[in-house]
This record gives C-alpha cells, sequence and structure tokens, in this order.
C-alpha cells in the first residue's frame, strides 16, 4: 500500500501541470476556472484577472439590486453601497483595459456559475432570501480578495497589479460589513 503512495503523488502533480499548461479553450484558463491556481497561491493571468473582476462587479451589482427590492433595511443600505462601489471598480477595470492598451474583452454576462447563483437568489424571498444574499456577499468578497491579493503579488501587467492592491482594503471593508450583516441575521434567530 505504502509503494502506491509515491504514484498517487506524481499523478496528483501531473495532473496540476497538465492543467496548468492547457491552453485555454474559453476566454478563462483551466486552472482559475476550477480553483486550482487559488488552491496553490497561483497569480491568474491578466485575462483571467480581468474576466473574474468584471464578472464579480457584475454579480454583486445584480444580486445587489435583488437585494434593493427583496431585503430588509440593512441589506438595502448594503446593496447600495455594493451597487456603487463594484460600478466604480468596473469603470476603473475599463479605464484601465483603455488607457493601458491591454489586449483583453471583458464580458458582457455571468458566467454560468455566477447565473446560477443570481438565478437561484430571484427564486427566493423572505428570510430565505436575506441568508442567501448574504452568504453569497461573503463568499463572494472573499473570492474577489484572494482573486486580488494573488495578481497583485504576481501578475503580469504592472497597471493592473498596482490597482488590484489599491482597490484590496475596500474589498476587505465590503467583507467587513458582508460579515456584520450575517452576524446580525444569526442573532436575530
Amino acid at each position: 500500500m505504502n509503494a502506491l503512495r509515491p504514484a498517487a503523488g506524481l499523478v496528483a502533480a501531473a495532473v496540476f501541470a497538465a492543467l496548468a499548461a492547457a491552453p485555454a479553450a474559453h476566454a478563462e484558463s483551466i486552472t482559475e476556472k476550477t480553483g486550482v491556481n487559488s488552491m496553490l497561491g497561483v497569480s491568474p493571468s491578466t485575462p483571467d484577472f480581468v474576466r473574474q473582476v468584471a464578472i464579480s462587479d457584475m454579480f454583486e451589482i445584480q444580486s445587489s439590486m435583488l437585494a434593493k427590492q427583496r431585503g430588509d433595511a440593512a441589506e438595502q443600505a448594503f446593496a447600495e453601497k455594493m451597487i456603487e462601489a463594484h460600478g466604480k471598480t468596473t469603470a476603473a477595470l475599463k479605464t484601465l483595459i483603455a488607457d493601458h492598451k491591454i489586449n483583453v474583452d471583458l464580458p458582457h454576462a455571468l458566467d454560468n456559475s455566477h447565473q446560477g447563483k443570481l438565478d437561484a437568489l430571484k427564486e427566493l424571498t423572505g428570510a430565505d432570501f436575506n441568508k442567501r444574499y448574504r452568504d453569497d456577499q461573503v463568499k463572494a468578497h472573499k473570492d474577489a480578495i484572494d482573486l486580488f491579493e494573488r495578481y497583485a503579488k504576481g501578475g503580469d501587467n504592472e497597471a493592473l497589479k498596482q490597482w488590484a492592491s489599491a482597490t484590496l482594503p475596500e474589498l476587505r471593508s465590503h467583507l467587513d460589513m458582508a460579515d456584520k450583516l450575517q452576524v446580525a441575521e444569526n442573532m436575530a434567530k
């Protein structure tokens, strides 16, 4: 049985190497899409970073617009802040891409994963909506912080690296606000 352990390690290493070297069949690399880069702490490529930021902003804005309609007072206030803040990051990203002639196409729609989350949220009301929205916000901001940290440390475009680093404090503030929403919900139970 112990003889199989080194072989299993080699297989795992080969799988990770193959994923990392695999050509991108879509606009996003396989390693970023599957979470392998995040798990290994590897910086996303510039196209992956831009795509993920744009999708994250779209999800934040669209889910928060829904929260303004269906959420309680605390969620509505939080949602308003998220719509404004993520609208600004979207505008800043577009400006950076144009000013620095970064050859990356911005997505115009959510990916399947985020669209599924938004569709699930649309089906909920009341306490079920509140819980899902709050949980989604915490996860989305943790994911964004991870993405921005990885790109700020090892990205290949200096202007985007600086922007990612400068944006991190605001994302951490958003996560803190989302955490407080979640805590308030748990205390109300």
